[in-house]
């Protein structure tokens, strides 16, 4: 009797995306950029087909009791399917990274060494409630010619199945294998186990959501992990920072988009700073909604304060919540935020060079400001255009992760019967 061996979806689709890498390394800059393209016209085409499933999610999420932040994420509508489109439009105008000649060298003997930019293989994401990281993610991975396994939450199930749909449709029409992008559908703790362990097929995982998941992933996970996202980012105020500056920057960095990873967390000042401005400068944000956790010295003077533990100070908020610590110098903010940071952006804002020389230096963050906003930690930003995430590690990316990122190197050598004597 012949044992029957029922392949699972992860494997199955493992197997699959990896077949579908081998072709996706040959596919010319055209090839793929007529592939975005026609995603970007067919999520129009699609749109009130996403939306209307888009609208499950939502029901379900608010049933359950999900916060408002989200099922704002989870929430898809016209204009931010528009700007999907729009995205994918832009991300065409990139350069194309791969073939990239990154070293040249002809040896005495005459062969060439030439290193260049490949493909990596397949990509995994991982992703909570978000849907636009598969829109993201597959259009990144298409364009860098990988083929990409995504798994995102329940909590958007629909939502990725109404959207990998769309982009199958429009790959039906390009050169491009509908198998380069593959959904897992089954979001349960099993399947996201599996792809932690796919190392036959898979050839890096990127998590993208909160810090449980990023570490959960890190932890777990036997194919290599580009870690990305979570962001207990400070702003340190110095002895020489002007007020109005730090304020502004303060409220910018907190306030803008206070769920996002590169929001401020955490807020330090010099204590001769913090005695001539810190009432007024507490004042004024609380004025505003933001809810004040700090040391003794903070709640000394601001009752409302609620008093601060290690946790307080080493906590991702992403909320209009934020920690407040007076400090000594620019040294003991250092080691504070080398302590409770989580290497992803850091400002100082201050009008003595030194201070933010040594501040720029000996911080360990993927992103160091003098005198800015950390929000400015984005792909866009820094003029890559569309990102995959902002990697917080130091292995092959730091920072926010445009197209290059997604490539690996191939040494491409050439010769005319040279051999090793």
């Amino acid at each position: 009797m012949t044992n029957i061996v029922i392949e699972s979806e992860v494997r199955k689709k493992g197997k699959l995306a990896k077949n579908a890498s081998y072709t996706m390394n040959v596919k010319t800059t055209a090839e793929k950029n007529d592939a975005l393209v026609k995603i970007a016209e067919q999520l129009l085409i699609d749109q009130q087909f996403i939306i209307e499933e888009n609208k499950k999610d939502l029901a379900i999420g608010k049933e359950k009791g999900l916060p408002d932040s989200t099922l704002d994420r989870i929430m898809l509508n016209e204009s931010r399917i528009q700007a999907m489109s729009t995205a994918i439009h832009q991300l065409v105008e990139l350069e194309d990274p791969v073939g990239e000649k990154l070293e040249s060298i002809t040896k005495e003997n005459g062969l060439l060494i030439e290193k260049r930019r490949v493909p990596i293989g397949v990509i995994g994401m991982i992703y909570e409630a978000r849907p636009n990281v598969t829109i993201d993610a597959a259009t990144l991975s298409l364009k860098t010619g990988n083929a990409v396994i995504l798994r995102g939450s329940s909590s958007a199930k629909f939502s990725n199945i109404a959207l990998v749909s769309t982009i199958h449709r429009a790959l039906e029409k390009t050169e491009i294998p509908l198998e380069a992008v593959q959904l897992i559908e089954d979001t349960s703790h099993e399947t996201a186990k599996e792809l932690f362990n796919l190392t036959e097929y898979l050839d890096v995982l990127i998590p993208r959501g909160g810090k449980g998941l990023i570490d959960l992933v890190v932890r777990e996970s036997s194919v290599p992990v580009l870690e990305t996202g979570a962001g207990n980012c400070h702003v340190y105020v110095d002895n020489s920072a002007n007020y109005d500056m730090a304020l502004n920057i303060i409220l910018n960095a907190k306030t803008q988009r206070p769920s996002v990873c590169n929001a401020a967390e955490s807020l330090l000042m010099a204590e001769d700073w913090f005695k001539e401005h810190g009432v007024s400068l507490l004042k004024q944000l609380s004025e505003v909604g933001i809810t004040i956790i700090g040391d003794e010295h903070v709640c000394n003077v601001l009752p409302q304060a609620t008093l601060a533990t290690e946790e307080d100070f080493a906590a991702e908020y992403l909320s209009l919540t934020l920690s407040v610590k007076v400090v000594d110098n620019v040294y003991e903010a250092i080691n504070h935020i080398n302590t409770y940071g989580t290497n992803h952006s850091e400002a100082i804002i201050t009008e003595d060079q030194m201070a933010a020389d040594v501040f720029l230096t000996s911080v360990d963050a993927a992103a160091v400001y003098h005198n800015a906003s950390t929000r400015f930690t984005d792909g866009f930003e820094y003029g890559y255009g569309a990102e995959i995430g902002i990697s917080t590690q130091k292995l092959h990316a730091r920072g926010p992760m445009g197209l290059p990122a997604l490539t690996s190197t191939k040494y491409f050598i050439r010769g005319n019967g040279q051999i090793r004597k």
